[in-house]
């Protein structure tokens, strides 16, 4: 099925497209500038292959994550274990995620979202908080210090406009969405102002949410040569998390929380759920010294406070970090050749207190454990680029990284302090790039990764250091081809890769659902990733206005090297949590008259859930469809639209428990459920200078 719905897409598009003679606008990459390795470079030409993701790629679903989004990226894959619980997996990286962000470096509007321990809390991120998203794929140590799996950059200010927004969504299971925007200033002075609530009892037993979101940016550009922008965000959110269940129990009834065993208690017993807060705050500066010397600097903190009431214990964390991120780059051009030499570091440093007690009915009672975790981490980087003209360019960078971390146990007398330092890594990255014609290039990519454990991996749920985990590395190495047909109406990449990873870290789950981790040897990444974009305006005279689809397909096969444990060898096996194929498939079409319809399409393959490769998810699709109308007024527009995910009403689990003891693997999603919204927009009349 999956074979023969792509051929069709590749047929019957384009033969769609060429018949209409009312092609009129590109499909716009070409002219978006990306911030990934500083490379001035566009979406579609350059030594990076960066994926965008913009508010209109999610604005088919419910807006209550950026899941659906995400999950149009080819090599891309988001899950979540119940609602506010998310995973980002960018090739395979979610082996190390028993929940959260690791081994992804993000950013908000240069500022890091990512802690020097290496975790991210991406849930604190709500909708409209950027206006566009660039994925990268692969190592990004060269330029963005520890990291493996990828990088994700969200920006404030693409296509700013002064105006306002605000939205409200309500659906099953008490879905209840609000989502405000405010954008005010001028071409000189640029703020904007968010708010976005959420909030739903979720479909299982126990799996409420509720989060509130606010953020401010403001860009002030003193002249040609100087801009300062500014950032708040802030988040506050709590929500229920109901437990991993077996295969027995998710037969018999899946909405159920996990009931009690053995001497655990059930999830509604221990009240499990998380309470968090999260505040970061940040300054960029850009400045252009001359026509050679340009440079950004950027100054943040951030502080978390989470509780999380589990159902083995009750643990509380305050994470305060900050840091600075600066870089300079040096251009010089000479006739058909371009040169730009970067060179910066990022320095981040972490203050952190971990106190871990019994949990008595969703409140601490005797402590076990209190930690202060201070943690360091900086990169030190210099890469060249090279253009020449306009049909080669050529980058080469070199980062240097190093992570300590001081972990002192204060509830053990004589106080213990134990320091862990992993040895600076050089990181190299190389890449080429040839323009194939005015529609096609090819792209060459080989970087060395490295990522030492998180803090959380270090000290997991059990509470007990593990001092002898070592820190992931390994080469990638990737060819990219690249073409557009149609006028760049329709835009294909396609993406091999190989990734041999040393000693990589892999979750295991003990009987009372807590988490630990192993190094397993080394993997073995291979995969194959396509990504199909297509755009389709015409004239004002015909009923369809607009058709926009893409088509994503990634093929991963990893397995395991020498691999041992217990005295059994994994050797061959697949690596779990990791679906062989995957698909993605979205068609947005907009008529004259203002009715519009976005449908989507989800398939994922069997999932094998532990080491062993003896249990399994079986495969699943998902369709998703939405309908509204789009009423043009003199100032302002409003939009009222009704959808329905999960259309075939499938039963599956989505951010299954990895290793889990009792195999509790399953962590069921949503069946056929509904939503109907409704928003209104205002744009200022505005030209920028």
């Amino acid at each position: 099925m999956i074979k023969v719905l792509f051929v069709l897409y590749i047929i019957i598009l384009p033969f769609f497209a060429y018949t209409q003679n009312t092609i009129q606008d590109s499909a716009l990459l070409d002219e978006i500038t990306v911030e990934a390795f500083r490379t001035h470079q566009t979406a579609n030409k350059g030594t990076v292959l960066v994926h965008i993701l913009n508010q209109q790629t999610a604005d088919g679903y419910n807006k209550i994550s950026l899941l659906s989004g995400f999950n149009t990226v080819s090599g891309v894959r988001m899950e979540e274990r119940s609602p506010g619980s998310y995973r980002l997996n960018i090739r395979g990286s979610s082996l190390r995620s028993p929940f959260g962000v690791r081994n992804v470096k993000v950013y908000w509007n240069n500022i890091p979202l990512t802690d020097p321990g290496g975790n991210t809390y991406f849930n604190q991120l709500a909708f409209n908080n950027f206006s566009g998203i660039e994925i990268v794929k692969g190592p990004p140590s060269s330029m963005y210090g520890a990291g493996t799996g990828g990088l994700v950059l969200l920006n404030s200010f693409y296509n700013w406009k002064p105006g306002a927004d605000a939205e409200y969504v309500t659906g099953s299971y008490n879905l209840q969405n609000v989502l405000t925007a405010f954008r005010f200033g001028n071409a000189a002075a640029k703020h904007e102002i968010t708010y976005a609530h959420n909030q739903s009892d979720g479909y299982r037993g126990h799996s409420k949410l509720r989060r509130d979101n606010f953020s401010w940016t403001s860009q002030y550009t003193v002249n040609s040569k100087y801009n300062i922008t500014t950032g708040i965000l802030y988040n506050d959110m709590y929500y229920q998390t109901p437990g991993a269940l077996t295969q027995a129990e998710f037969d018999n009834n899946p909405r159920i929380a996990r009931p009690a065993a053995g001497a655990f208690p059930g999830a509604v017993a221990a009240k499990a759920a998380i309470f968090q807060k999260n505040l970061t705050i940040g300054i960029t500066n850009n400045y252009v010294l001359n026509k050679l010397i340009s440079g950004t600097t950027t100054l943040y903190g951030s502080y978390t406070l989470l509780k999380n009431s589990a159902i083995r214990n009750y643990e509380r964390r305050q994470e305060p970090h900050g840091g600075v991120r600066s870089s300079i780059a040096l251009t010089l051009k000479q006739k058909n050749v371009q040169h730009i030499i970067s060179a910066g570091v990022e320095w981040q440093r972490s203050y952190n207190n971990v106190r871990v007690a019994q949990n008595k009915n969703g409140n601490p009672d005797t402590l076990q454990t209190d930690d202060d975790i201070a943690q360091t981490a900086y990169t030190i980087f210099l890469q060249t680029h090279t253009t020449i003209k306009n049909k080669w360019m050529l980058t080469a960078g070199l980062g240097l990284n190093k992570n300590n971390t001081l972990f002192t146990r204060l509830n053990n007398y004589p106080v213990q302090e134990i320091q862990l330092t992993y040895p600076a890594a050089l990181m190299p990255r190389f890449a080429l790039w040839r323009e194939l014609g005015k529609n096609g290039s090819i792209l060459l990519n080989i970087a060395k990764g490295f990522s030492p454990p998180t803090t959380a991996e270090l000290l997991p749920s059990t509470s007990i250091l593990n001092t002898n985990l070592q820190a992931e590395k390994g080469w990638n190495y990737e060819l990219t081809t690249r073409y557009a047909f149609l006028q760049k109406k329709l835009q294909m990449s396609v993406t091999g890769f190989y990734f041999n990873m040393q000693n990589a870290l892999v979750q295991k789950r003990d009987i009372s659902g807590a988490d630990y981790f192993e190094n397993a040897g080394n993997i073995n990444q291979k995969g194959i990733e396509t990504q199909v974009n297509y755009l389709y305006t015409a004239a004002n005279n015909k009923v369809i206005k607009k058709i926009q689809s893409t088509l994503a397909h990634t093929y991963h096969y990893f397995t395991y090297g020498q691999y041992e444990n217990n005295n059994v060898n994994y050797k061959n096996n697949f690596v779990p949590s990791i679906p062989r194929q995957s698909m993605a498939a979205t068609v947005a079409m907009q008529s004259t008259f203002g009715i519009y319809m976005n449908a989507n399409w989800y398939y994922a393959s069997k999932i094998f859930l532990n080491d062993a490769n003896v249990a399994q998810a079986p495969s699943y699709n998902l369709v998703g469809l939405r309908v509204g109308y789009m009423l043009p007024l003199t100032t302002h527009q409003i939009n009222m639209y009704a959808g329905i995910d999960n259309l075939l009403n499938e039963k599956y689990s989505l951010g299954n428990d990895i290793n889990a003891a009792a195999n509790r693997f399953f962590n069921v999603a949503p069946s056929r459920n509904f939503y109907i919204g409704i928003a209104w927009n205002w744009q200022k009349k505005y030209a920028e200078k």
